[in-house]
């Protein structure tokens, strides 16, 4: 195959790619109001919430570095075995390595400092495992071939405008919240955006479920404390 032939083939495969990349960020979106209005009503059926109806259980341990280890596991794949023209870059190496140091500590760190957890149904434990892999391949695939930060991104202003169970029940959640929020910030993207908008759909209520079964279990439950956002909400 001569050069001019070769390139058009892969200019072709790249623009696929970005298509595909793209239709995955609008999705995400699409299915973070899609689950932020059914978490109104359900309670994921996960940790303490898991109960019968929802498929075989799955070890609590194995189901989280499973499920989780994908999201780790897709990018360094698309490393491997793709050419990633912006990985030469240094806000690119950056960013994808916060993301993989995330779903590293969360597939292969946290599944194993947890104690007595309860099963996970199968369904949910698959529904996560195919976000994951699909989400490795959104925001891996993105960073590695078409996010373009410019060579003045370490001096943007967004870097320099500017600490919580004392405030809210789901200070874990609201950390997840904000480090994705902060990495899409950091990026500009639409994968990283859609990624962000998604999570705050979907672990946002789940920290209000938290929040009013704290509230229903302990009658001493702080007043104070807020669910998700502290003194708002």
């Amino acid at each position: 195959m001569d050069i001019p032939v070769w390139n058009e083939w892969v200019n072709k495969v790249l623009s696929l790619d970005l298509i595909i990349l793209n239709f995955l960020s609008y999705n995400l979106i699409f299915f973070g109001v899609v689950v932020v209005i059914v978490l109104q009503w359900l309670n994921t059926p996960y940790g303490r919430y898991a109960r019968g109806g929802w498929g075989p259980s799955v070890n609590a341990q194995i189901a989280w570095f499973v499920q989780e280890i994908p999201a780790f596991a897709v990018p360094l794949l698309l490393v491997y075995y793709t050419d990633c023209p912006k990985l030469k870059f240094t806000p690119n190496k950056i960013f994808l390595g916060l993301f993989l140091f995330h779903y590293f500590q969360r597939s292969s760190i946290f599944p194993f400092l947890i104690r007595g957890g309860k099963p996970t149904p199968f369904i949910p434990f698959i529904l996560a495992f195919v976000f994951c892999v699909l989400n490795g391949y959104l925001q891996g695939g993105y960073i590695l071939k078409y996010a373009d930060f410019g060579s003045k991104w370490m001096w943007n202003s967004r870097f320099y405008l500017g600490g919580l169970f004392e405030y809210v029940s789901g200070a874990n959640f609201f950390g997840e919240i904000v480090e994705w929020l902060g990495f899409a910030v950091a990026n500009g993207t639409l994968p990283t955006f859609a990624f962000f908008f998604f999570t705050l759909c979907n672990i946002g209520p789940r920290a209000c479920h938290h929040h009013q079964w704290y509230r229903e279990k302990f009658e001493d439950y702080p007043k104070k404390r807020r669910a998700l956002i502290p003194f708002i909400l």
